[in-house]
């Protein structure tokens, strides 16, 4: 893969805290990569250290073959929009817009037409003469995504950017900043702590966990291919079943609640291996008989989570907790309290190497 952002063994300490631990990463020119993981996980301060907001203790980082060591914030040619927009209560949309071509001596005449031209792109046509006091939310949010790109940066960098958002301006956004990323072309590192963003946003995830990266991927990759138990249970619902493989050629392994448990063959492990088997609950189907061709087994219901047109029934199949994804008119026949039969296919199980 041909790097245009390249993170080579970064680490950051702070005394005796380790917040990173040797990050490495490669990014193409253009990609919309997102940083996903849990508070404390090392996003945020990865981040920084790309910013220049932070150095790091070792490691380095380079821009089209160029290194940022030394480089003050400023001088680095990026546009970063944080989740409180930072915008200049006593400037206009179109000032603010303007102010960081301002600082890099653009005459004021031509340096406001950008502002406005940029300010169009992202939906505020009109808007220029007005001040932030004066703007919705998602309209400031526009306002210092604009005033992040109107230099045209080498690099974008949005630290959790919707996060003061409500649930319906989120997803409009985020369909926005795509719009205008696919439009521009620029390459940007989008950190949440959302998983819904993430996959709705990125051609790759970066999942972090105690200062490390744990997996590079896809959206679906990491959805469906988990290479950790970290990622599949911190990426959507999952049930991770506890198992040891006891035919590796047939692809079974036997769990203490779940009996055999058939999955799809790897050549990852060997027989008597301990393994984390993952079975997603949209995956499972709930009868009151079991199914043939499937592996059956009674789950007693404990708590229904109902959605609309969907619920989350959770139960417990032996001691061992189970979450089943159960859609449309079937969610009216299920009770709190009674015993069904869950069911799901070889292909539905994947397999995690411990």
């Amino acid at each position: 893969m041909s790097s245009y952002l390249k993170l080579s063994g970064i680490s950051k300490s702070y005394g005796q805290f380790t917040a990173l631990q040797t990050v490495d990463l490669d990014i193409k020119k253009g990609e919309f990569v997102t940083f996903l993981g849990p508070s404390g996980s090392g996003k945020t301060t990865t981040l920084m250290i790309i910013a220049g907001f932070e150095q790091a203790t070792s490691g380095s980082v380079e821009v089209n073959g160029k290194s940022l060591f030394g480089l003050a914030p400023h001088e680095r040619n990026i546009g970063i929009v944080f989740q409180n927009y930072g915008l200049f209560p006593h400037k206009t949309a179109a000032q603010n817009v303007y102010f960081p071509l301002q600082m890099r001596g653009i005459n004021k005449a031509a340096g406001m037409r950008k502002a406005e031209e940029m300010l169009d792109l992202v939906g505020l046509q009109g808007f220029g003469h007005r001040y932030p006091k004066e703007l919705s939310g998602g309209q400031q949010q526009r306002v210092a995504l604009a005033r992040a790109l109107v230099f045209e940066p080498s690099l974008l960098l949005l630290d959790e950017p919707l996060g003061a958002l409500d649930k319906n301006l989120r997803e409009q956004m985020q369909i926005e900043i795509k719009r205008i990323q696919r439009a521009l072309g620029v390459t940007t590192i989008f950190v949440t702590h959302d998983q819904s963003e993430a996959m709705s946003m990125s051609d790759r995830i970066v999942v972090f966990e105690k200062g490390r990266i744990q997996q590079v991927a896809t959206p679906l990759d990491i959805y469906h291919r988990p290479e950790t138990k970290f990622v599949a249970g911190f990426i959507g619902e999952s049930n991770l079943v506890d198992a040891k493989v006891s035919d590796a050629a047939k692809g079974e392994a036997r769990s203490a609640a779940l009996g055999k448990v058939e999955y799809a063959v790897t050549d990852k492990v060997a027989n008597d291996n301990d393994v984390t088997l993952m079975i997603r609950p949209e995956h499972i189907r709930l009868s009151r008989n079991p199914i043939e061709g499937r592996k059956n087994v009674r789950m007693k219901v404990e708590t229904i989570v109902n959605y609309g047109d969907n619920a989350l029934v959770i139960g417990m199949v032996e001691g061992q907790p189970m979450r089943v994804r159960v859609l449309g008119a079937d969610v009216v026949i299920i009770r709190e309290g009674e015993e069904f039969c869950i069911s799901w296919t070889r292909d539905s199980v994947y397999m995690i190497a411990k």
